[in-house]
């Protein structure tokens, strides 16, 4: 097989060290090889990337394994053509196993043109990634604290939760603040609902007589110190996403017009996909990376079951809280859809299915800046009578007669 780069390097990145080779040479020539180790500090990093240049080096191949990879990509993405790959589908050389011979290797298979590139985002992207995904561990610690403090109420009798819809409301923070202080009667704290849920007075009476002592109240502070520290954290947060949104603001509005995309699901996914739609193949190719859609598993001419593909989970967590969303948008296609999978597949699967129907629309959208057109409620419907006419008409034909259709008088 012919050489398809002239020169190249290859990088295995590791915790403290990374292994570079270059091969240097034309595609009928015996390539010249040489070898060095470098550290991984800022230093060291820039020792490499000066290396590589001197010795003319133009494109650079590394695996995207594990946290590592990622100092090296950028200090090094200005000066060549980046190569990461999956380490998924690179194999090593048969044999002893080394850091030397997985750097050959992988500049022998980028010097052929044979690793597939991953698609790493540019660096205003990559920022945006990290706010976003930061956001969510937040509200996963914020959701995972307030379970926390609900079984401790509920280790005290004290059944709040089954009275009022919102513990965390304002009603709910105040009754809770009362609990802490420990001076209120159950009267007195019912009586500091709000709006509707005054109605409930008697009920959250009985609900608040519980058997509260000071253990429980010590670590209901201690959680409600650290929700609010969680909630401080998420506005300074959306803050910092809003201003590294603003170059994407156009991009994001259209998405937003998807049924069941809010503002932070629109955020995610230009983040994540990007907005250069060029760098998949298709929207199909964009669905497989983003593991919304089932797996091929073949065998002898037969297809198998195969489950959903494994891929970027940020991306997929969030098409999925946009599909459950958009089941509840009355009068859009994406609602009828669900309900009528949901019939034949269960919720699970039909999320899913809507989930890749969003992000092929937001693909194309993406693709084109075309606006968001919905299908509508009716369409399904009248999709399912065009398919069971034609089929009864051909039905009858079969059979021998001949079949004239005709509007139904009034």
């Amino acid at each position: 097989m012919d050489a398809i780069v002239e020169r190249v390097g290859g990088i295995d990145v590791g915790q403290a060290t990374v292994v570079a080779t270059a091969l240097v040479g034309a595609a009928h020539e015996r390539t010249r090889k040489e070898t060095r180790t470098f550290s991984t500090v800022t230093r060291e990093l820039l020792a490499l990337r000066d290396w590589l240049l001197a010795k003319g080096v133009t494109h650079v191949a590394m695996e995207g394994t594990g946290i590592y990879w990622r100092p090296v990509y950028e200090l090094l993405e200005d000066a060549f053509e980046m190569i990461v790959g999956n380490a998924r589908h690179i194999k090593n050389v048969p044999g002893r196993k080394t850091d030397v011979k997985d750097s050959e290797w992988l500049a022998d298979l980028a010097r052929h043109g044979l690793i597939a590139k991953s698609f790493v985002p540019p660096k205003p992207l990559r920022r945006l990634r990290e706010l976003l995904r930061y956001r969510r561990k937040l509200m996963e610690s914020r959701t995972a604290e307030r379970n926390r403090l609900l079984k401790l109420l509920e280790t005290a009798n004290i059944k709040l939760a089954s009275v009022a819809s919102s513990v965390f409301g304002v009603s709910g923070r105040l009754m809770l603040q009362a609990l802490i202080d420990g001076v209120a009667t159950p009267a007195a704290m019912a009586a500091l609902a709000r709006g509707r849920l005054r109605k409930k007075a008697t009920a959250l009476e009985q609900a608040l007589e519980g058997r509260l002592d000071e253990h429980h109240r010590f670590l209901l502070q201690l959680q409600l110190r650290r929700l609010d520290a969680v909630d401080t954290d998420l506005l300074s947060l959306d803050a910092r996403i809003d201003e590294a949104l603003m170059p994407y603001r156009d991009q994001c509005e259209i998405l937003e017009h998807i049924p069941g995309v809010s503002r932070v699901v629109a955020a995610v996914i230009v983040a994540e996909l990007g907005t250069d739609m060029t760098v998949f193949h298709s929207a199909r190719h964009a669905a497989a990376w983003a593991g919304v859609c089932p797996g091929n598993n073949e065998s002898a001419g037969r297809r198998m079951r195969a489950g959903v593909r494994k891929g970027n989970v940020h991306l997929r967590t969030a098409l999925i809280e946009a599909a459950v969303a958009a089941s509840h948008t009355k009068g859009s296609y994406l609602r009828d859809k669900y309900y009528r999978l949901r019939a034949r597949r269960g919720s699970k699967r039909a999320a899913m299915a809507i989930a890749h129907k969003i992000l092929i629309a937001a693909f194309n959208m993406l693709a084109t800046g075309s606006p968001y057109r919905d299908l509508g409620a009716s369409y399904l419907g009248g999709l399912e009578k065009r398919h069971t006419t034609r089929n009864l008409v051909r039905r009858l034909e079969r059979l021998g007669y001949e079949v004239t259709l005709g509007p139904k008088a009034a």
